[in-house]
């Protein structure tokens, strides 16, 4: 029996906000126009671009913060899920449609490298390695690489991230009916929900389905590491000591960086966690769903900071004046 047949598939990314359905936009240069209301309307991601800040949410919104927040346009419609600044200028977004926009001057103008309505899967990720090389990653294991910039993307199947029986079964299609082996393999992976460079230059990639893998070569191949969680894992952080995964229903572990022992953080919420961010003296924060803000303190002792009922957080980031911004469903926000 496939996998598949046994996989949830109403699978959602980013504690429910994220859907994984497709969601066709065609860009229509006619019809896009700057949004009064964009700061307030969703918001997926912040990302600092030197003394800046870049955001990103729905309908290809686009954000930045010099001196106050200003929508700048976009080139597409899809729904933004991730923002990456490799330094000050160079700056990539990704989304739904497999979408990938780029910036060569800090977030104030944007083109596509990337879109396709073909695919049906959102992008939910995307790292650079240096000016040339990067990837880009999300729902149903879609993985795409660049070593031009993101000139040319190029797709690739990670099958040593498949489930042995998935394996199995895919070598046998593959024998009996090529068209229907291309279309479960499509869908046979686990969404790849977030992946970081650690410190070491490893990667460590986080999805559906427990999923915490490392590579050594940029993600040419990746090692599944033992992990005994079944629960989709939405984001990662490495601290100086230990690296934190974290994401469904206030799960949230602790590993050394050998990624051989691990310890479960007690929360004192169920609320998915979706994001963190560590301050300049060292403090950890978690945010989430049901609009909770967790401080972790050195002994790894959880207290709720913030509770905003009715929405959700699924980014936070500090400006150049270190004043923390938060992002979610209602838009962009700090802390009173």
């Amino acid at each position: 029996m496939s996998f598949r047949t046994l996989r949830n598939v109403v699978a959602i990314s980013l504690g429910c906000l994220i859907s994984t359905a497709p969601v066709h936009a065609q860009f229509d240069p006619l019809t896009v126009q700057i949004q009064p209301l964009a700061e307030s309307s969703l918001v997926l991601d912040i990302a600092k671009a030197g003394e800046n800040l870049v955001a990103v949410g729905e309908r290809g919104h686009v954000l930045v913060k010099q001196q106050d927040w200003q929508q700048v346009s976009s080139p597409v419609i899809s729904q933004l899920t991730k923002v990456f600044f490799l330094n000050e200028k160079q700056g990539w977004a990704v989304g739904h449609d497999a979408t990938i926009i780029h910036t060569e001057d800090g977030g104030l103008t944007w083109q596509v490298q990337f879109q396709s309505t073909e695919v049906e899967k959102p992008l939910l990720d995307i790292l650079f390695f240096n000016e040339n090389e990067g990837i880009a990653v999300g729902a149903y294991g879609l993985f795409y690489r660049t070593a031009d910039g993101g000139k040319h993307w190029v797709q690739e199947f990670h099958e040593e991230l498949l489930f042995p029986e998935d394996v199995s079964y895919l070598a046998d299609l593959k024998a009996e009916d090529e068209a229907l082996y291309l279309s479960e393999r499509s869908a046979l992976l686990p969404h790849f929900n977030r992946v970081i460079q650690l410190a070491d230059n490893r990667l460590l990639m986080v999805g559906e389905l427990g999923l915490v893998a490392t590579s050594d070569d940029n993600g040419v191949t990746f090692v599944t590491q033992p992990f005994d969680y079944e629960g989709s894992m939405f984001n990662a952080i490495e601290t100086d000591g230990a690296v934190f995964v974290m994401g469904l229903r206030g799960h949230v572990f602790k590993t050394d960086k050998q990624f051989s022992q691990w310890q479960e953080i007690a929360l004192p919420v169920k609320s998915s966690i979706n994001n963190a961010y560590i301050t300049d003296s060292g403090s950890l924060y978690l945010v989430g769903n049901a609009g909770v803000v967790i401080e972790l303190d050195s002994t790894d002792k959880a207290n709720i900071i913030a509770r905003r009922q009715g929405e959700n957080i699924v980014a936070i980031e500090s400006d150049n004046q270190g004043q923390v911004w938060f992002a979610g469903s209602k838009g962009l926000f700090q802390l009173k």
